[in-house]
């Protein structure tokens, strides 16, 4: 395996432009959201709405505005493109059961349409929501981070065409150390809110081992509509397996303690009642005696 790669996702430099956007589409050839008829959805200018099987890349429009001030001031924006994290440990991985998904020569997650049956288990197990069925083949489909692409040596499409460096890609090592330079050099401008979601030890991505996308961020999470802290699936069925069985042998002893308690109360009030010989009387040379 080559070094790890992966993207390094820098919010306080996007413009919302959508350029990764459009060089995502272009260069895997994704369709157009209802044929391009697409209605706006409300959302400020975030008509993509979420990541699927069809948009593998989504730029969020988060607005921070005081609705009852119509001049609007005070207020900011918070612009994110986000994508598939590739996660070091990632549950779509994890609960495929055709062996669809695999991790690649480059660390990377990535689906093959040609062998996803469309059971859609990776969808539930993804924490980032970031799986849908394309309807074109109606299997699974994500970002694969240009996997087709990165064995020509080349960049991901839309790291290519971010006009702002916004979004960064190449080895994780080297990511880290200029995402961590970063953070610094915001703290240094005032900007203590800055933070990296998705290294070791950020105190949110633990449990899956980190992202090999991963972002700078000003806000929480949930604020992003990201997990505050993301799980695999398998961690929680173990969870719940063990409380299945826990509640099963709790349930089991106090059925036991029932049961002797009726028990004992049976064989006292038994000891309790007098007792009555009913055999007939016998008299004198032994035979019964008739009435």
């Amino acid at each position: 395996m080559t070094q790890p790669m992966g993207f390094f996702t820098d919010t306080t430099l996007c413009i919302g432009c959508k350029a990764c956007e459009v060089a995502c589409k272009e260069w895997n050839q994704l369709p157009a959201i209802n044929g391009g008829a697409n209605t706006l959805s409300g959302d400020s200018y975030d008509n993509t709405r979420k990541l699927d099987g069809e948009n593998w890349r989504h730029v969020k429009f988060i607005e921070q505005f005081d609705p009852t001030d119509v001049r609007r001031e005070g207020g900011r924006w918070l612009l994110m493109s986000d994508v598939c994290k590739h996660c070091v440990e990632a549950g779509c991985l994890e609960v495929c059961p055709t062996g669809a998904i695999f991790r690649s020569e480059f660390d990377t997650v990535v689906i093959q349409s040609d062998i996803c049956n469309g059971c859609r288990y990776c969808i539930a197990a993804c924490p980032f929501d970031v799986i849908g069925i394309n309807p074109a083949n109606n299997t699974a489909m994500k970002c694969t981070l240009c996997y087709d692409r990165l064995k020509g040596g080349l960049t991901p499409a839309c790291a290519q065409a971010c006009p702002t460096a916004s979004i960064q890609f190449g080895p994780l090592t080297e990511l880290k150390a200029r995402a961590s330079q970063r953070v610094e050099k915001l703290h240094q401008a005032g900007e203590n809110r800055a933070y990296l979601y998705g290294v070791e030890g950020d105190g949110h991505t633990d449990q899956i081992g980190g992202l090999n996308a991963f972002f700078l961020l000003v806000d929480p999470p949930e604020t992003y509509r990201l997990p505050t802290r993301p799980t695999l699936p398998s961690k929680g069925t173990v969870t719940g397996w063990l409380s299945g069985w826990g509640s099963a042998l709790v349930a089991g002893v106090v059925g036991l303690l029932a049961l002797r308690q009726r028990r004992i109360t049976a064989i006292g009030a038994a000891e309790s009642e007098p007792i009555v010989d009913d055999r007939p009387a016998v008299v004198a040379g032994g035979a019964p005696e008739v009435e």
